[in-house]
Parts: C-alpha cells; sequence; structure tokens
C-alpha cells in the first residue's frame, strides 16, 4: 500500500467486525475524526430482524434479503453529487452479506439469494480500506449480553462463535482493498481517546496491503 493509501486521504473506508467487535461505534469516531459523510447499517428498520432471532428458519431469508437492499441502497449513495468531494466511512461491506446467508439460509433459499446477490452486487464500489476488528468469541458474547439491546438477548452463543469464525475465515481470504486487522481486545476506541488515537496512527501508517495493529505492537 502506498503513503498516499492512509486513513487521510482514503475516500471511502469500512469498518467490519462480528457483531459486538464495536464496527459502528469506530465508524462513527472515524467519521468525525475525517469529517466524513457515514453509512450506517439500521438493523432497527428491518421488520424481520427481531422475529429472525426467535425463529432464524423462518424468517432468514426475508431478513436476509432486506438488509441487502438496505445496503445496496445505502451504496447508492455514493454517486450522489454532493458526496463527491467528502470520505464516506461505512460499517458494512457488501462482499460479506452472503457471510450470513450461508449461515442462515436453506440450500434453496440461498440459491435464490445468490441470483438475487449476483444481480444487484457489481454496482457497488470497492472501498479504499477496510478495517477488520477481530475479538474472540468469549468477549464478543460478552459484550452483546453487556450492552443489553432487546431483540440482541434472542441471539444463541453458538450462533454469536461461529458468526466470528465465519468472518475470520472470510477476511483469511479477502483481497479486493487493503485490509487492516485490529485486535479489538484491549483496545478502547470508544471511550479511551488515547486508544483511539494510537489506532488512527497506526492505519495512518499503514503501508501494505494486509497489516495487523496488536495493542502493544
Amino acid at each position: 500500500m502506498s503513503a498516499r493509501n492512509t486513513l487521510t486521504v482514503a475516500r471511502h473506508v469500512v469498518v467490519e467486525g462480528p457483531i459486538g467487535a464495536g464496527k459502528t461505534a469506530l465508524a462513527r469516531r472515524l467519521g468525525a475524526h475525517v469529517d466524513a459523510q457515514l453509512l450506517l447499517e439500521q438493523p432497527e428498520l428491518n421488520p424481520f430482524l427481531s422475529r429472525f432471532y426467535q425463529d432464524q428458519q423462518r424468517f432468514a431469508l426475508q431478513t436476509q434479503l432486506f438488509f441487502l437492499f438496505q445496503r445496496l441502497d445505502k451504496l447508492r449513495e455514493l454517486t450522489q453529487p454532493d458526496l463527491s468531494s467528502r470520505p464516506v466511512v461505512a460499517d458494512y461491506l457488501l462482499e460479506k452479506d452472503p457471510l450470513f446467508a450461508l449461515l442462515t439460509l436453506s440450500d434453496e433459499e440461498y440459491g435464490l439469494y445468490r441470483k438475487v446477490y449476483e444481480q444487484l452486487s457489481p454496482t457497488a464500489a470497492t472501498p479504499d480500506l477496510v478495517i477488520y476488528l477481530q475479538a474472540r468469541p468469549e468477549t464478543l458474547i460478552a459484550r452483546v449480553r453487556k450492552r443489553g439491546v432487546d431483540m440482541e438477548r434472542r441471539i444463541g452463543d453458538a450462533y454469536l462463535t461461529v458468526l466470528a469464525e465465519s468472518y475470520m475465515h472470510f477476511f483469511h481470504s479477502y483481497d479486493a482493498a487493503p485490509v487492516m486487522v485490529v485486535n479489538s481486545e484491549n483496545l478502547n476506541f470508544v471511550d479511551s481517546d488515547e486508544d483511539f488515537q494510537l489506532l488512527v496512527k497506526r492505519i495512518e501508517a499503514m503501508r501494505g496491503h494486509r497489516e495487523y495493529f496488536n495493542r502493544g505492537e
């Protein structure tokens, strides 16, 4: 990665990670730091999500398709003229969308989903930089339980564990954009200005196509 492709000059930055990793919180802080337009998922607008957590088999396809269209609609905002001069920070990567589908859909439903995804996904722009937040499954589970979001109370520990592992496998092979892999176990970039600035400096110093950051390195 060249010296130009740091956080300060990247036009489209994505923060990713499984539930509980802190991706939305970090996206908000980074957005404010670089005066960027935010493209954030809005799970509370998905009318199927709470029902999905109660009965995954019945509501998985509806939930997945709603999120797919929501994500695509937001990404189309990148083409609007008033955004052309501002960087964008998002809390989701469209290419990761099928990851959830593989975990929750039947073979027949996944076949239908893939047809829809493959028809629509080419319209999405590739980000300039992806920040992937990692944490152990037990840490993610503890964070989800602690924040006490009502609909998340129904998410099983086994699902969160498999999801974290799926993210790890996905980003192990993802190479469409430069990736900074961040171990978030010992970083409190939400409440600690020191930790946030430490992370920002590490991202801005990135030069390779894939780099790793652990606090203390």
